[in-house]
């Protein structure tokens, strides 16, 4: 992601993995840091489907723990 700082303003949102194309849900418009916390408090199989979105990237929840 390029924006890192905790107060950078994302979108946390878990995209379903349907077979016709799945829905995405924002769970979190707000702070990098908020929606961090937020995304922690999920289970496993969630957090799977978890993706944030800055102003001038997208992430996978999972790839930016990896990190």
């Amino acid at each position: 992601m390029r924006t890192t700082f905790g107060g950078a303003s994302v979108r946390l949102y878990h995209l379903d993995d349907d077979a016709e194309g799945g829905t995405a849900t924002t769970l979190l418009y707000g702070p990098l840091e908020e929606a961090l916390a937020l995304a922690a408090t999920q289970d496993e199989a969630v957090q799977d489907g978890l993706y944030l979105a800055t102003d001038n990237d997208v992430i996978a929840y999972r790839d930016l723990m990896d990190d």
